[in-house]
Formats: structure tokens, sequence, C-alpha cells
């Protein structure tokens, strides 16, 4: 009994210091927030944009001309809106494509293979065809452990396993080594090329194409290809028969110099706080294999909706509001990159930031990663938001969104609006990745839920920043 009334008690007491601690909203500000939750529920301004930029432009390719043409389509869109600035920040890019590929097992017979060159892969030699006996490795950790040289005139295969599809897309960092690093072992291995089991949850026999990662500045001199994962249960089965396995290659993939690239940024200009920016956004360029409708075409809809219905209210908020298209982000978050080193010297003006960049699944959770002592008002905003079904989840949660990363490492607090990607890497860097993938009601609620948490955060009298955070902006 006494632990019961001690239990009680220690609930009672909580329940006063998170009173205590609780943050009540204006309340002609929460009004505002839940005026735009329910017109952004009606509207199809998200859908629109998402309609337009896959359908005008089509896939966007960073580096490429197609993207060159998203931006002039991004700039055009920014300045048909509300918005009261729109600005184009070039920066300068190393640019790859992906040429031609041809992938076939000769032996035990010939079958022709899904595959797709990875970002940064090389050719086979003088683009003619590759033709080796294959090594079968059953996951990364295999490859890790060749001796240097003693693959010379093979072509390895890294197997794994498909994602298990997961609403967070948990397991994608650890599948997605295969894809960054197999090709430095490979290489030092002396293989002719590495085939690896694409990065993703779906049994379709779709490629998922990705960036490789650099070692030391270099890049791969052998072809990288990502091969369906239908394919690659084929060529498990007919390993584990034991017949002698052998494929040809042929690649054209190469890097072609530098070239221009840029980020598109529209500004809402605050009325009592314009230095002070709370950032949204999402990333402009996509692979080419689909139309880059879930990574990112919806993020930049959902953000510059969210965006321009508060730019249509009737005053402006306190603080600016900016919509980042970041450029270049498959290839290395190269965009967002630039744009931290070119807003250094305003980087502690900015007092929040977050992306969309995880489809265009329904939002169930609101994160952050700000001040204990700003928790209380990251919680009313999720108290507007809560009948959209979204949950208030954790309050020290490092993130933001992919191109959030660097403005993060410098110190920006963030948010972030979990979505549900259930089916995300089924349709992630695939010819999938296409607009009628996009549920409009979800696109809907994204925008929601965007609006109501930009709307407050750029108008609530809130340091989100550590008080050493804020010290280290200053000097």
């Amino acid at each position: 009994m006494k632990s019961i009334i001690a239990t009680a008690a220690a609930l009672i007491l909580a329940g006063h210091a998170f009173a205590q601690d609780s943050f009540e909203l204006d309340p002609a500000q929460a009004a505002t927030a839940e005026a735009l939750v329910a017109e952004a529920l009606e509207s199809d301004l998200a859908w629109s944009i998402v309609e337009s930029l896959t359908t005008e432009v089509g896939p966007r390719m960073p580096g490429s001309e197609a993207e060159v043409r998203a931006r002039a389509w991004g700039e055009a869109l920014g300045q048909s809106l509300s918005f009261d600035r729109v600005t184009i920040e070039p920066f300068t890019m190393p640019f790859w494509d992906r040429g031609e590929l041809e992938i076939s097992i000769t032996s035990p017979y010939t079958q022709a293979l899904h595959g797709s060159a990875l970002g940064g892969s090389g050719a086979s030699p003088r683009s003619g065809p590759v033709e080796s006996d294959v090594v079968y490795f059953r996951d990364i950790n295999a490859l890790t452990a060749v001796a240097d040289g003693s693959l010379e005139g093979k072509i390895v295969f890294v197997d794994g396993d498909a994602m298990v599809a997961t609403q967070t897309g948990a397991g994608y960092g650890p599948a997605n080594n295969r894809r960054r690093i197999g090709w430095q072992h490979a290489e030092r291995a002396g293989a002719d090329a590495i085939v690896v089991r694409s990065v993703g949850s779906d049994f379709h026999r779709n490629p998922h194409t990705g960036m490789i990662s650099s070692m030391d500045g270099e890049w791969a001199n052998i072809p990288v290809i990502a091969i369906s994962n239908p394919d690659a249960d084929h060529l498990r089965r007919l390993h584990h028969t034991g017949a002698p396995l052998a494929m040809q290659i042929r690649a054209t993939a190469g890097w072609h110099g530098d070239v221009t690239s840029g980020n598109v940024v529209l500004d809402i200009v605050g009325s009592e706080l314009p230095d002070e920016i709370v950032l949204i956004g999402g990333h402009l360029d996509s692979w080419d294999l689909g139309t880059g409708a879930i990574d990112d075409g919806a993020g930049i809809a959902i953000t510059v909706a969210a965006a321009e219905l508060i730019a249509r209210l009737p005053e402006r908020p306190r603080r600016t509001i900016r919509v980042v298209m970041f450029g270049a982000e498959e290839v290395g978050l190269l965009g967002a990159r630039a744009y931290a080193q070119q807003h250094a010297e305003e980087v502690g003006n900015h007092v929040l930031a977050t992306e969309s960049d995880f489809g265009a699944g329904r939002i169930w959770q609101l994160v952050s990663n700000v001040d204990a002592a700003a928790n209380p008002a990251i919680d009313a905003v999720g108290q507007i938001i809560a009948p959209l079904g979204i949950l208030r989840g954790g309050s020290n949660v490092p993130g933001g969104g992919p191109d959030i990363i660097p403005l993060a490492m410098a110190g920006v607090p963030t948010v972030r609006l979990n979505q549900d990607g259930m089916d995300y890497f089924d349709l992630h860097h695939t010819p999938d990745d296409t607009l009628d993938k996009i549920d409009p009601e979800a696109l809907a609620q994204n925008v929601a839920a965007y609006a109501a948490l930009v709307y407050l955060a750029a108008n609530m009298d809130v340091e989100f920043r550590t008080p050493a955070e804020e010290a280290a902006a200053e000097e």
C-alpha cells in the first residue's frame, strides 16, 4: 500500500512540475494555427506544386541540365506566390553521369539482369564489357575481410538481405553499407567490378540507385552496380547450386568536370525580427530513374505550400520564414553544405530548422532537439497538431533532416515531423518514384502540420537554442 501511495504522490508531483513548466500559447496565435490546419486540409496547392515539378521538369539529376531547369522552375514558382524575396544561390560541384549499362549472367546460362550504376561508379575498360567469374559474398562484412589483391580478374557480388519495411526506415543505414563502401574493398582486392543487392524493401524487379562514398576524396575506378532484389535472390540461388557463375558488364558511367548547381531560397520576411530565421525545405534534385515525386518533390511541395498559406495571412509573422530548395542532395548534401558555408556569419540567426525528406506518408510524430526550457513550447505545438494524428515524441532527438545536418552541426536547433515510411524504401531511388505514389490527403495532412509548426515557431517568444549554443553563435 505504501508503495502505491508513494507512486501516486510522485505522479502528482510530476504533474505539478509539468504544469509549472508548461507553455501557454497566445490565444490569437493558437487560433490562427488551427485555422491554417483547417485551410491546409482543404487545399490542393501542394499537389499542384509536386505535379508541376514532376511533369514539367521531370527527373532532376544533380548537376545536370534538368537541375538547371528545376532551379528556374523553383524561382518562377516563388515569384508567382506570396514570398517577399526569391534568390538563387549558386555553388560549384563535380558532375557524375551514369551513362549506359548492360549487365547479364553469362554462366551457367545467359540472362539479362536489372541493374543501375551507383553514383560515383567507374566505367568498364574503354567502355567495353568486363566478363569474369563471380565471387559471392553473403554480406559486406565478408567482403571487408578479403586480402589485398585476392580478387584479381573477378567480379564481386555482395548479397545481404532486403530491408525490412518499417515506419521509421530503421534498416536503411546498416543495409546501405554495401552500397557505400563495398567498392573500396573490391577495388583494393583487385576486382574488375562489384555488384550489390539493392538497398530497398520491395521485391519488384527495379534496381535502387544511390551514391557510393568516396575514399580520401577518390572515387571508384571500376563499375559499381546495384541489382534488383529479385535478381539478387536469383544469384544467391545459383551460387547455392554450386554451378560456375560468371557475369558480363558494360558500363560507361563517369565524372565530367565541374558544373554549377544552386539552392533556391524563398523568404517571407519577418515583421518584427526579420534577421531571425525559421528554416524549412526539401531538396530539389532527384535521381533519374523515376521523376523524384517521393524523393523529394513531395518535400518541396509540402514546405512551399505550408509557407505560402502563412504568407497569405493578413500580417507577416514576427520572424522570417525561409524555404530552401536544396540542390545536389543526392550526391552528398552538396547544397546543404554550400548553404551552411555561404550563411556561416548568420548561422546564429537561424532559430529553428527542419526538412521534409522522407516521402509523402502521413506524419505521425513530432520530435525536437532544442533547449530544455523550450520543450514546453514544442509540446504546445504538439497539442495543436495532435488532432492530425501526430504524437509528441522525444525532446532530445538530433536530426531535422539530411540537408539540415550541416546547420545542426553548427548549433542550430531542430525539429522533425516524422512521416510513416512503411513503403518509402519500396520506392526510394527507383523507377517507381512517380507521382501516382502520392496520396493527396496524406500530402495535405503534411502541409497542415508544417503550416501550424512553422507559423507558431516564427511567432512564439521562445529561445530555442541552449545558452551555450547562443553564446557560441554570438562569438
